[in-house]
């Protein structure tokens, strides 16, 4: 006997393309759709953002400096002081209070080490047209005398070295004051004795004589004040 083969049904065959087309179409048309959303959504986003970052400048603005335009000016000092030379001082000021037989009891008793230091020129504020003559090609300067501009004392290199309180003594609190003042006194005495003015004084002649030969006199005369 001849084995029959089974027949394919067509309408069969005809089910399968025809719901693998209407698949196809779906997957198409959806593709479609989301295209179309995307392109329609898309100018409403970009508003949205910019509308966003417009409100974010709102909240959070960028501060603004306006200066005010009215400027007031407190003092204008002119400082025609010529500074010369500076003295740098050290001293060991002893300073003391009931010292004697009964000291160990009631005295006090420190040794202050005091840095300090001194300032002198001239002030040149002080000269005027008849203090400048020329003659011959000669300038003759009267200047004014050399003056110390500053005496002080250095707080942070100065220091209590030592110091001895009587047992039924408390502490004297003026007697570190009053060891800083003699300390400035003595460091401006020691640089006077030193000569500090006279220095300061041949020192600004100096200076100015090479400012005078640079501006073209070429002689300077120092004058001594009448």
């Amino acid at each position: 006997m001849t084995e029959q083969k089974p027949k394919v049904n067509i309408v069969t065959v005809l089910l399968v393309v025809l719901l693998i087309t209407v698949i196809g179409s779906v997957f198409f048309i959806m593709f479609i759709i989301n295209k179309t959303v995307d392109a329609a959504i898309s100018p409403i986003q970009n508003v949205n953002q910019t509308i966003s970052t417009q409100v974010s400048k709102l909240l959070n603005p960028t501060p603004t400096v306006l200066p005010d335009p009215v400027t007031i000016i407190r003092e204008v000092q002119s400082l025609a002081r010529l500074e010369t030379i500076q003295y740098s001082v050290e001293k060991v000021i002893t300073a003391e209070i009931n010292q004697g037989v009964f000291g160990p009891l009631f005295g006090d008793r420190l040794l202050f080490v005091a840095q300090g230091y001194v300032i002198a020129g001239v002030d040149l504020a002080e000269v005027d047209e008849q203090d400048l003559r020329l003659e011959n090609d000669i300038l003759y300067v009267t200047l004014p005398e050399a003056e110390v501009f500053v005496a002080t004392l250095n707080n942070e290199d100065s220091y209590v070295y030592d110091r001895e309180t009587g047992v039924l003594r408390k502490s004297d609190p003026d007697l570190e004051t009053a060891a800083r003042q003699a300390a400035e006194q003595e460091i401006l005495k020691a640089a006077v004795d030193d000569g500090i003015l006279q220095q300061a004084q041949q020192n600004a002649e100096v200076y100015l004589e090479r400012l005078f030969n640079t501006l073209g006199y070429l002689q300077v005369i120092f004058e001594n004040p009448e």
